[in-house]
């Protein structure tokens, strides 16, 4: 910002406007709102050349600028022009900045004009010669995502991440090492029906926000387990989104989930519930987004091979290593699922599965339904919706009853089986939640199973 001075100045001499040999002051209210980077040189540039007359002041009312100066008089890109374009669009004003920037802020639909340089925007002032609108992108097909086909065997996992796609469902891998759990979570983005328009939006104000690239599908984040806190939720002296809001509308994948540092876990447990995080600083205070769907895996030990002759993990090392995951927050993961090792007779014999294609067209259809009957996926049913569109024959009630009381399930992991029961009856194309999708939902709780079974 102190360098913003020298910008203006040699930009305003180089574009052949006259600089005003007196005292400027500039004020950039609120005093209070943290001001950072040179988005704010153009406005700077265009107030002083109205309050010297150099360009009518009348024609600035219904304007607003961003952009970064060269010293040439030329235009820079700026992060955040989105959610400025937004709140422009909202307000019913126009938007001028950067050429560069101009494809992301025009998804707002409001009016944005782009410009090259300083000469261009005075010249729209002027009413000599308008600016070009700037060009929505266009739409782009999910690509890079790999292919479900290469997994081989391994078909209740593929199914467990079939399910968790078409109901946005939490889902845990666990199992040896070399088994695919990262490989099946790496095609869940491929699974998953593309952004509508306003989650399209949402994603790219996020990244435009960051200053990150833009996005035309489904974001997958798998941060290293290293991350910190702040990492992974956002923050800094200068608030910036962390990977949970980068995650917004598409996967959090957190391989080796143990091995994050606890606290960091922790933290997810509210975003995973409500949709949000809020992160309160010295100097601000703000809101990002956080609708993520979190996929993770980990081993059964801290070497991996328990069960085999080759674990040395003694008992007080698997339980530290298992207790990283807190009952709080496995109960936030729907679906907790064992892949299990395959011989290389297993791998060489089985027969190549189903494309994503096939299993996305599924997954879109179930996700139809659960839009045309609640106007919202499975995953995101609260109180009274549960009631009335996860309602059970007398049958499924004493079923799943009995089942929670010997597994000693809490109440939300209780609503959580009923959402993955309902995603199941939609998979089946079935209005009624039957006695087997009660059945299959629980049996996807394989942890709770496991706990008790120490317990006892």
């Amino acid at each position: 910002m102190r360098e913003s001075r020298d910008r203006v100045r040699s930009a305003l001499v180089n574009s052949h406007f006259e600089f005003p040999q007196r005292r400027i002051t500039v004020n950039l209210a609120p005093a209070d709102l943290p001001k950072e980077g040179g988005r704010y040189d153009l406005a700077i540039a265009i107030g002083i050349l109205a309050a010297s007359g150099q360009v009518p002041c009348e024609s600035l009312e219904s304007y607003e600028f961003i952009g970064e100066l060269a010293l040439t008089g030329a235009l820079r890109e700026v992060a955040g022009s989105l959610p400025a374009a937004i709140a422009c669009a909202t307000a019913g004003r126009k938007l001028v900045l950067p050429r560069e920037s101009g494809s992301e802020a025009a998804l707002a639909g409001g009016e944005v004009k782009v410009a090259d340089s300083l000469l261009q925007v005075c010249a729209e002032l002027h009413s000599r010669e308008p600016l070009p609108q700037a060009q929505r992108p266009e739409r782009e097909e999910a690509r890079g995502c790999a292919d479900l086909a290469d997994v081989r065997g391994q078909l209740k996992a593929r199914r467990a991440l079939e399910v968790a796609a078409a109901g946005g469902h939490n889902l845990l891998f666990y199992g040896p090492p070399g088994t695919g759990k990262t490989m099946l979570a790496s095609r869940l983005p491929g699974i998953l029906p593309p952004l509508a328009t306003d989650e399209l939006i949402e994603v790219a104000a996020v990244y435009s926000s960051a200053g990150l690239a833009q996005l035309r599908q489904r974001p997958f984040r798998a941060p290293h387990h290293s991350a910190s806190s702040t990492a992974l939720v956002g923050g800094g002296s200068n608030p910036k989104p962390g990977e949970i809001s980068l995650a917004h509308r598409g996967v959090l994948f957190l391989d080796e989930m143990p091995e994050f540092p606890r606290h960091a876990l922790e933290i997810l447990r509210e975003p995973l519930e409500n949709g949000e995080v809020r992160i309160s600083r010295a100097r601000a205070q703000v809101t990002y987004p956080a609708n993520f769907q979190l996929v993770a895996a980990m081993n059964p030990c801290p070497c991996g091979y328990l069960g085999e002759p080759r674990c040395r993990c003694t008992p007080d090392q698997i339980d530290r290593y298992r207790n990283k995951l807190s009952g709080p927050l496995l109960d936030r993961i729907d679906m907790q699922v064992e892949v299990a090792s395959m011989s290389a007779g297993q791998l060489q014999d089985t027969p190549v599965g189903e494309s994503s294609a096939q299993v996305r067209a599924r997954v879109a259809a179930a996700r139809q339904r659960q839009l045309a009957r609640q106007e919202k996926i499975n995953a995101q049913l609260q109180g009274s919706e549960l009631d009335r569109h996860c309602a059970l024959g007398k049958n499924e009630q004493t079923l799943l009853r009995h089942s929670v009381e010997q597994l000693g399930l809490s109440a939300r992991s209780y609503h959580r089986v009923l959402k993955v029961a309902r995603t199941l009856a939609d998979l089946a194309g079935e209005e009624q939640i039957g006695a087997g999708q009660i059945a299959e939902a629980l049996a996807y709780r394989n942890l709770d199973r496991r706990q008790l079974a120490e317990t006892i």
